[in-house]
């Protein structure tokens, strides 16, 4: 009944003029600025946190504007991905592996419409975990030591064999060469360069987002150019634009397991959406029977992904409001902006300030409905983006790129960068070597990094202190189970088709067709 009257009051808050209006606004301009490759919704929500403080917005309403951005920045990231193999964001990148080869087969509009639901259906779900577990769900995530972080970064680079390559050792290559390059920079403990060759650009480490442009847009446009548009969505005749029911009946169980996953994540304080849309991602390709069509097209890869970072981002919130940890980057700069208007995250925050946190939480109810109603009609729009001729589109996208870049950095040595990375990009595509597992070692190195070192030093130099707790023996069961099962099974996956289920399979595929 206590949540009954919480959310009362919360929706009471929720549903004045203003603050719908905000919503409104908020999930608008967050779709916009979450399609715009290299934003993405930290980049987003802090551009938009001076526009509410010059608009005089109180806390509430503040709040509701820039978690509006948030969930809607989530909803943009698919855009590119789908259409342009451009990750709008980190967490939209494993969209990218199923979504672009749905619009190289005409079918943009059906992964469209099942990005939309799925992230529905996500960011719904985890926004009611929100409500009904923040405290018990804030608790386990407590349970979360260095050790235990550790172990589940290993987990991630164990199971990526599986993601992006059907070679493990391309992908393991690809994995060290993610590692190596998130080593550059000055080591966070010592302040000592490493592997700078005393360029001081480099002192900083690489950027994310110069890196994950660069691998995607530039190396998708050295594509274009060498096959003359051939191998790209760009010009690709479009089916007819219809809901894809079949597929979205055929997914929900994804979705909802996906969700659950994702939601797990987001609730562990630094995991964030990317990790909870790899790890969905991964769950739903290692208990499909159909493995092999996972990364040319299978609607389950586009569900699962999306889900699992909307959820990701829902559960983000929990340890940000119920300990003051931000679970993600985008909670990070939501954190701050909470402790400038003096607002203090915590157990007492919940009976301290309920119209704060009830309010916001009714506002992410608002804010999922309008970004469902809002992006299902305009598919047919993001669809025809594709229908724009090469020549005038690759442009586009090289400037959005380069000045993306460079508003972001103010330096002209990340623009070379990113050109560099994009002839990076290009290379290991054409050695069939997946770039995604270069793309998380560069996002989760540094991270990984400094769980070691602090379980280290925890434990004095006790290297059985990252097997000390059950949690940590289950991930590590797990990442010696990712990495090695695959090698045996690999070949059981790849049995010859009777010629009864290849007729069956062919008729299926014509029926869909029509």
């Amino acid at each position: 009944m206590d949540i009954l009257s919480n959310l009362a009051l919360g929706f009471s808050i929720a549903l004045t003029p203003t603050t719908l209006f905000l919503a409104i606004v908020g999930c608008f301009l967050g779709t916009i600025i979450g399609a715009l490759p290299g934003l993405g919704p930290s980049n987003g929500v802090a551009l938009m946190i001076p526009i509410s403080f010059t608009l005089g917005l109180d806390a509430m309403s503040a709040l509701v504007l820039l978690t509006a951005v948030y969930y809607g920045c989530m909803y943009g990231g698919r855009i590119s991905s789908i259409l342009l193999n451009i990750p709008g964001d980190e967490p939209a990148m494993m969209t990218t592996l199923d979504g672009y080869p749905m619009a190289k087969q005409g079918r943009a509009g059906d992964a469209l419409a099942i990005s939309a639901v799925a992230s529905f259906v996500g960011a719904f779900l985890a926004t009611v975990g929100l409500a009904l577990m923040a405290p018990l769900l804030a608790r386990v995530a407590y349970q979360f030591g260095p050790a235990e972080y550790f172990a589940l970064y290993m987990l991630a680079f164990c199971t990526l064999g599986g993601l992006g390559s059907n070679n493990q050792a391309k992908a393991a290559m690809a994995a060290a060469l993610g590692l190596a390059l998130a080593m550059v920079g000055l080591d966070q403990t010592t302040g000592m360069p490493r592997f700078t060759f005393g360029n001081m650009h480099l002192f900083d480490g690489i950027d994310f987002l110069v890196a994950i442009v660069g691998l995607f847009a530039v190396a998708e446009v050295f594509f274009f150019i060498e096959s003359h548009g051939k191998n790209s969505a760009i010009g690709v005749k479009l089916g007819k634009l219809t809901m894809p029911w079949k597929d979205l009946v055929a997914t929900r169980w994804t979705m909802l397991r996906a969700t659950l996953i994702g939601f797990i994540a987001g609730v562990l304080p630094g995991a964030g959406a990317s990790l909870g849309s790899f790890l969905a991602y991964a769950g739903e390709k290692a208990i499909a029977k159909d493995k092999d069509t996972f990364g040319k097209g299978n609607p389950r890869g586009v569900a699962a992904p999306e889900a699992g970072n909307n959820a990701a981002a829902g559960g983000a919130l929990i340890p940000m409001l119920t300990l003051g940890v931000p679970g993600s980057g985008t909670t990070a700069v939501l954190l701050a902006l909470l402790l400038t208007l003096n607002i203090t995250p915590g157990p007492l925050l919940f009976t301290e300030r309920p119209e704060i946190v009830w309010g916001l939480i009714a506002s992410l109810f608002i804010a999922n409905i309008v970004l469902l109603v809002m992006n299902i009609p305009m598919v047919r729009v993001f669809v025809y983006i594709l229908s724009v001729p090469g020549y005038i589109l690759l442009p586009g996208i090289t400037m959005i790129a380069f000045v993306g870049i460079f508003s972001l950095t103010g330096s002209s040595f990340d623009m070379l960068m990113m050109v560099a990375f994009g002839v990076l990009g290009y290379v290991l595509r054409k050695l069939d070597i997946p770039t995604v597992p270069v793309i998380l070692g560069i996002l989760l190195g540094n991270h990984m990094e400094d769980s070691l070192r602090r379980a280290m030093v925890l434990s004095d130099g006790d290297w059985t202190y990252l097997f000390s707790s059950g949690i940590s023996i289950g991930l590590w069961t797990a990442a010696v189970l990712g990495f090695v099962a695959p090698m045996f099974l690999r070949h059981l996956l790849k049995k010859p088709k009777t010629p009864a289920f290849a007729a069956e399979h062919m008729a299926d595929h014509i029926a869909d067709k029509d």
